[in-house]
């Protein structure tokens, strides 16, 4: 603004914004309304000179983990800070907030497992999906890990939605990396009667290394929840006919199930994995399986 009243009165600048051709972010930071109606605009405007660190669904939007929703930006300051924002900011206090702070996309940030809970606290459940999504995320990209986040968890025991949560993070600790493969895990592999499955096994074949969904060691029996979004294009089917012929060449069998089939016959599939594995050790212990 010093550079504009240089060359404008600041009536002219009062008039520009009530005519809207400017928009005033807060006192002294004006931008084109085009500009000012873009969330990153409004955050830098937010965190300009100020010790705050972007937050919440904010947070996650800058760590490239969802999009930023339509309404405000969200910052966090320290509770001795004024918690008082312009127009389109939340500002938040929470201790510890700025000297907690990262940096990402040149901009101060909360951490990625403070921004999944802090933004989960405050997501109506019908939203909640996007939280659960970016936390999977989070950890699949390792830009946040089980560990972390459970960690954030111990230290807010009065977290709305807190048990559900703590189930998701539990899921990611065991190695689920995707929506599809926890309720794979939850509807499928941990049913009653089924064998014991491990997530995320990784089995070297010569000079390459695959990562299984979900692995029976007794059996040696691989379990591939595979999503329409990735599995659904030829390269990728064979890619997959070749890493599972690989697989084979070191005992390991793999079973194959689409999202359809995943979530609309559970039941059969969990049949077929269980003759499968009956099957297979049968064949590894020489015809006796009890």
């Amino acid at each position: 603004m010093p550079e504009l009243l240089a060359h404008v009165s600041r009536s002219t600048l009062r008039n520009w914004v009530a005519a809207g051709k400017l928009v005033r972010l807060r006192p002294g930071v004006l931008a084109l309304p085009g500009v000012a109606a873009d969330w990153r605009t409004r955050l830098a405007a937010a965190l300009l000179g100020r010790e705050a660190v972007a937050s919440h669904v904010t947070a996650l939007a800058l760590w490239e983990l969802t999009q930023h929703p339509p309404g405000p930006v969200h910052i966090s300051v320290d509770p001795r800070s004024s918690g008082r924002g312009p127009a389109g900011v939340v500002v938040h206090r929470a201790t510890g907030a700025w000297t907690d702070r990262r940096r990402v996309q040149g901009s101060a940030v909360s951490s990625a497992e403070k921004a999944v809970l802090d933004a989960w606290a405050i997501t109506a459940p019908p939203a909640i999906a996007a939280i659960r999504a970016a936390a999977i995320t989070g950890v699949r990209r390792r830009i946040c890990s089980a560990r972390e986040l459970r960690h954030e968890l111990s230290r807010n025991t009065s977290l709305r939605g807190r048990a559900e949560l703590s189930r998701l993070v539990d899921l990611l600790a065991d190695g689920c990396q995707s929506e599809l493969e926890i309720w794979g895990c939850l509807h499928v592999l941990r049913a009653p009667g089924m064998p014991r499955f491990v997530q995320q096994r990784r089995v070297a074949v010569g000079a390459e290394t695959f990562v299984l969904d979900a692995a029976c060691e007794e059996s040696m029996l691989a379990v591939e929840m595979d999503g329409a979004a990735w599995h659904g294009s030829r390269a990728q089917r064979e890619r997959d006919i070749r890493r599972d012929a690989l697989l084979a060449t070191v005992g390991w069998q793999t079973l194959r199930f689409s999202f359809a089939r995943l979530t609309r016959s559970p039941e059969a599939c969990r049949h077929e994995i269980v003759a499968v594995h009956t099957a297979r050790l049968r064949l590894l212990r020489g015809g006796t399986v009890r």
